[in-house]
């Protein structure tokens, strides 16, 4: 640990006793397939379906828990029994529980990386990023409490992104990105900007698109492949990728997940809600059948009552088009810079436009972003609404009233401290013209404050268990105004800058 900088280590520490306090929950899904990947042979793992939490990652996460699980039985082999639904032994418990805290490693490795690579000029900034990414409150919400191992799959990206700043480690930095997309898929939406960056800068002249580096193609296209055949081959062997593909892309969950993620959709349901009641006075037809549809909290097939259905070609092709357009910008500039603005975008543009998409899939812009966000003061203008509604976005997920005082008092210092910090820090634009969002962006944080002591506190007190989705619907709406107004910012910004 000596060659970590003291206040990341120190941070490190500090965040690893501090979670250690902690109570996580959710631990079934990956109880769960700890004992498939332990229990059954490979060719069996995406067929299993004792449990409703299937193995919907690719392989090399079921590889991973494969792993973990050889040193699992040591703890409590009974934990790796698929028929043990729900169980959760002490020894379970602080199983999995280190088990996020020793592969969250691999995001300390990153972060400091990233500050040993930083310009002397830029080490603060750096470092204020770095802490604010370690100690993220979305990390603390999803991996610590409601349990999963996102900090260790960002630690390999952050790496990823590291590596790509330098052209002696662009190889390494596009192959560690094909592994990640072995291990989650979600990863995918990224996909576009790294393919362009890679192409344009590490396998095309920098001086012609004509020039062709024939020994990059081959080195890259060589180590990728067969990084996908580690992982799908045997599948495609055992006559299975459909079966596979199936689990890693189940069109039939619907438009929205179990609650709506703040995106596009959001507000396109939102606004569904409201024409129920206006429609019959502007004289347009209400489906009545699907009154209920986006609002009962379930996944699956989600149908609007007036406005147009959406479908999945929809979504795909608007989002397409919206990564087109800072791809475009990226192979004409095929900077570090750009190509992190053109990561953040792809994650933005994937999160607002997808289909079925996860609410926790807003890291996939905020810690991209988080290496701009001290570009400048407008950059950290764009980031400012977007940390707020991120994170504002996941408090549905720690639903009971022990959780509420932890999330909502750690989220806020979170926000207080680097906030400030990065407000201190951010270098007034060149221009020193206000940017276009400051005042909005005020506002959209004042109201978010009694919006969270609305759907957390005061909506419980006056209804009880009636109209619970009302809360849900409230703070994945208003946390979209606050996602999408940072997008526009943020483009504005790319196209501009």
């Amino acid at each position: 640990m000596d060659k970590f900088h003291p206040s990341l280590r120190e941070c490190a520490i500090a965040a690893t006793a501090f979670k250690l306090l902690l109570k996580s929950t959710d631990f079934e899904v990956h109880r769960n397939w700890l004992a498939i990947t332990h229990s059954l042979p490979a060719k069996q793992w995406y067929f299993e379906k004792t449990s409703e939490w299937t193995l919907d990652y690719p392989p090399f996460f079921a590889a991973f828990e494969w792993c973990l699980s050889q040193i699992a039985k040591f703890f409590d082999p009974r934990m790796l029994e698929v028929d043990n639904l729900g169980y959760e032994s002490v020894q379970t418990v602080y199983f999995q529980r280190l088990s996020v805290i020793v592969t969250e490693l691999t995001l300390v490795y990153a972060l400091q990386r990233y500050i040993n690579t930083a310009p002397e000029t830029s080490k603060r900034s750096a470092h204020a990023a770095a802490l604010s990414i370690l100690l993220s409150p979305a990390l603390l919400i999803i991996d610590h409490i409601h349990f999963q191992y996102n900090g260790f799959m960002y630690g390999i990206l952050l790496l990823s992104l590291v590596l790509a700043r330098s052209p002696s480690t662009r190889l390494v930095s596009g192959l560690l990105f094909a592994v990640l997309l072995c291990t989650k898929h979600i990863y995918l939406y990224l996909a576009p900007a790294y393919f362009v960056f890679l192409l344009r800068a590490y396998c095309l002249g920098p001086d012609s698109v004509l020039n062709v580096r024939f020994g990059n193609v081959v080195k890259l296209g060589t180590g990728v492949l067969g990084i996908f055949a580690a992982a799908f081959a045997p599948f495609v062997y055992w006559g299975q990728m459909s079966q596979v593909l199936s689990r890693l892309f189940p069109f039939s969950r619907g438009l929205c997940h179990a609650y709506w993620a703040p995106n596009v959709w959001a507000m396109y349901s939102f606004t569904d809600r409201v024409l129920i009641h206006v429609a019959p006075r502007l004289g347009l037809a209400v489906d009545q059948s699907a009154v209920n549809s986006v609002t009962r909290g379930l996944v699956g097939d989600t149908a609007f009552a007036v406005l147009p259905d959406i479908s999945p070609r929809t979504t795909f092709l608007l989002t397409l088009f919206f990564q087109a357009l800072c791809l475009a910008k990226l192979f004409v500039q095929p900077t570090p810079d750009t190509f992190l603005g053109a990561v953040t975008l792809c994650g933005f543009a994937s999160f607002l436009f997808g289909w079925h998409v996860h609410e926790k899939a807003i890291l996939l812009v905020i810690i991209p972003f988080s290496l701009l966000a001290l570009k400048d003061r407008r950059y950290l203008g764009a980031f400012r609404p977007l940390a707020v509604a991120g994170h504002v976005s996941l408090f549905p997920l720690l639903f009971t009233a022990p959780e509420f005082p932890l999330k909502t008092l750690y989220t806020v210092a979170w926000l207080l401290v680097f906030l400030s910090a990065f407000d201190k820090l951010a270098p007034v634009a060149l221009d020193r013209r206000r940017f276009l969002l400051d005042r909005p962006e005020t506002l959209f944080i004042v109201v978010s404050i009694p919006l969270v002591v609305y759907t957390e506190v005061v909506h419980g007190l006056v209804f009880g268990e009636r109209y619970q989705f009302l809360p849900l619907m409230f703070t994945s709406s208003y946390s979209a105004f606050g996602v999408v107004g940072s997008w526009i910012g943020f483009s504005w910004l790319y196209f501009t800058g």
